[in-house]
């Protein structure tokens, strides 16, 4: 029996396996010596696998006229589907490419790589690494000529990072598993539904393309959960030791300058936390649930990016059409969240 498509809520085995996961991530922390190197090894690993797989079996199996399709729909106005509500759009808009305000969790990455002034801030080590002190506050650099021409390569080097692989990169996250998708709807005749979208694609494709592109793809849906899970797992945990150590001195002076004397221990709790969660309801409402919440992140962050850039030095500070795109953060994102809470309660605000 596939799970996903025919078991029942309170199916037991699935779930097992997500917690098994969640150990996973531990393990991988855990046996890292700086824990930013590890994981941005094993997304590598993993993100280079889900898109060269996907290309491949989507340049096998989808005709072009939906490459094209799929291609044009990034550019063309269009009303979203006949019965679709604003919070399945949340949960789309709060999981694209963590647009909704939570990629701030990011720059925690940047400073363990000692990028800019990381490299005086300290980092988080792994089990294995030596012990690294983590400062409670971060580091600015004096506004000479000098310093503003470093600064200046630095940004360019992050745009780089962020429109050359980061955007890049996400718009072929989008484009490669809608396009398949498509094409299986096409060819089923039949649209997956909350019980057995995590095992659609595999199922149609099974019967042409036989067990090899069944299990394939399978393990491909496995590498795209399980990267979210292992990135967004670690962010809630490192975001939290960032805050906690920065804001509480009696939690410094109890970890003695060594933030995983929180961080792990953390860690097992939130994973006790999250594998109850995981017996509450279906996987796939448990993700409309998760990013719908993170647009949470829509009402709070860029306010405090706003404040926190405005205290840079000047020639780190963003252009004023920097914070206009802030601001339209909260707008757009914000509303999803908004209609979430409604649909909560009662009805959704918007249903097409």
């Amino acid at each position: 029996m596939i799970h996903g498509e025919t078991a029942p809520t309170g199916a037991e085995e699935p779930r097992l396996y997500a917690i098994g996961l969640l150990v996973l991530v531990f393990l991988i922390t855990a046996a890292a010596r700086r824990i930013s190197r590890a994981l941005e090894l094993a997304n590598w690993l993993m993100v280079g696998a889900i898109l060269l797989s996907l290309l491949l079996i989507n340049l096998f199996v989808v005709p072009f006229s939906q490459w094209w399709e799929g291609i044009r729909g990034f550019v063309t106005p269009a009303a979203p589907p006949a019965g679709i509500t604003a919070t399945q759009l949340g949960g789309l808009a709060g999981f694209t490419a963590l647009a909704s305000g939570l990629n701030w969790y990011i720059m925690g990455h940047y400073r363990d790589k000692g990028y800019g002034m990381g490299h005086r801030t300290g980092f988080i080590a792994g089990l294995r690494g030596e012990r690294s002190e983590l400062r409670d506050v971060g580091v600015t650099f004096p506004a000479d000529p000098a310093n503003t021409a470093r600064w200046r390569r630095w940004y360019r080097l992050l745009l780089t990072d962020m429109w050359g692989v980061f955007f890049v990169g996400a718009i072929l996250g989008m484009l490669l598993p809608t396009i398949l998708m498509a094409h299986a709807v096409e060819v089923s005749g039949d649209r997956p539904t909350a019980g057995n979208v995590p095992t659609f694609v595999a199922s149609t494709l099974r019967p042409e393309y036989g067990d090899l592109m069944f299990y394939g793809v399978l393990l491909i849906g496995v590498l795209v959960l399980f990267s979210t899970q292992l990135g967004i797992f670690e962010g809630m945990v490192r975001v939290t030791t960032d805050a906690a150590h920065a804001t509480s001195p009696r939690l410094r002076r109890l970890v003695e300058g060594d933030p995983r004397r929180f961080y792990y221990p953390f860690m097992l709790l939130l994973l006790v936390v999250i594998s109850v969660i995981l017996h509450l309801a279906l996987p796939v409402n448990l993700v409309q649930w998760s990013a719908n919440m993170s647009n949470l992140g829509a009402l709070i962050y860029p306010f405090l990016l706003i404040y926190l850039n405005s205290r840079l030095p000047r020639p780190a500070r963003p252009r004023p059409w920097h914070y206009l795109l802030l601001v339209a953060n909260v707008l757009f994102f914000g509303f999803f969240f908004v209609n979430f809470v409604a649909d909560f309660v009662g009805d959704p605000l918007v249903t097409f």
